[in-house]
């Protein structure tokens, strides 16, 4: 099945993105979001990464046009029912991705695929409270998403090969590459990822150095493009605190267990780039 419609629910950084990529490979879009003010924030994000890519003479003027008449804000799910293709890119809470997966189930076409754009939270778990688990998937993108080439397809206990075929052949539509994980807690990246964010954070708890040696170190002895630290900052310590806790339950191994002082920054409102402060500072 070839997806020429499809919704993004969550007009967010990820959910604009997402929005953003598919219409630019010529799909219709959907973007809905309940939060007040969210639409027009993603569109205002959408339109000025756009059109910075014009000024760079990386997109013409034409198909920034294009790209923005594919794209449709719609109140609810209910305005995009003929939807072929419906991806999910809310925080990381279970109970409200579940609530929207029931949602999309009851509201969109029988033959229409779910996807999920977590980050951690079990597809096959996501899968089992609908009337179609063949054809629910995890698609997840990498922030930001226009930029970064990265998709991982994670397989639910029941999902259909079909239902990946399809979703590998849209992301490959999006400009993307793609890697298959199976259902485990944390998939492939941030099972890889997010002990290595939680280590820096024990190695400066313990004072073994400062952020910034700690980040410097890894960014030149690694060969990073960016610190864990500031990384952490960026992804967001309260989900960087989430996915550790994932890991640590879903697994049982202590090795997972998050350090003290990420759950102190989080407990303090600490949460990096988006609030200003976390292993950083930052101008609002």
């Amino acid at each position: 099945m070839a997806i020429e419609r499809m919704l993004v629910v969550g007009a967010g950084q990820m959910g604009s993105g997402i929005a953003q990529v598919a219409a630019q490979a010529g799909v219709e879009v959907s973007l809905v979001d309940a939060m007040p003010g969210a639409l027009e924030t993603g569109m205002k994000r959408i339109t000025g990464l756009l059109a910075r890519a014009v000024e760079k003479g990386k997109l013409t003027a034409e198909a920034q046009q294009a790209t923005l008449a594919k794209i449709k804000v719609a109140s609810s799910v209910a305005d995009a029912r003929t939807a072929q293709f419906a991806v999910e890119a809310v925080p990381e809470n279970e109970e409200l991705k579940k609530s929207i997966f029931r949602e999309l189930d009851a509201t969109l076409p029988a033959d229409a695929i779910l996807a999920s754009n977590t980050s951690s939270i079990s597809i096959t778990r996501l899968a089992s409270i609908t009337k179609r688990p063949s054809q629910v998937i995890g698609m997840h993108f990498m922030n930001p998403v226009p930029l970064m080439q990265l998709v991982e397809l994670i397989r639910a206990a029941q999902t259909s090969d079909a239902t990946y075929e399809t979703v590998r052949a849209l992301a490959e539509r999006f400009g993307k590459k793609t890697v298959m994980s199976k259902d485990f807690p944390g998939f492939i990246v941030n099972r890889i990822l997010i002990p290595m964010l939680n280590e820096a954070c024990f190695a400066l708890g313990e004072g073994i150095a400062s952020a910034e040696d700690i980040d410097e170190a890894i960014k030149l002895g690694l060969n990073h493009p960016m610190g864990p630290l500031a990384l952490a900052d960026f992804v967001g310590l309260d989900t960087c605190l989430y996915i550790a806790e994932v890991l640590h339950r879903g697994l049982g191994d202590d090795k997972y267990r998050p350090a003290p002082l990420l759950r102190q920054y989080v407990d303090a409102g600490w949460l990096g780039k988006k609030t200003g402060r976390g292993f950083y500072r930052y101008q609002p």
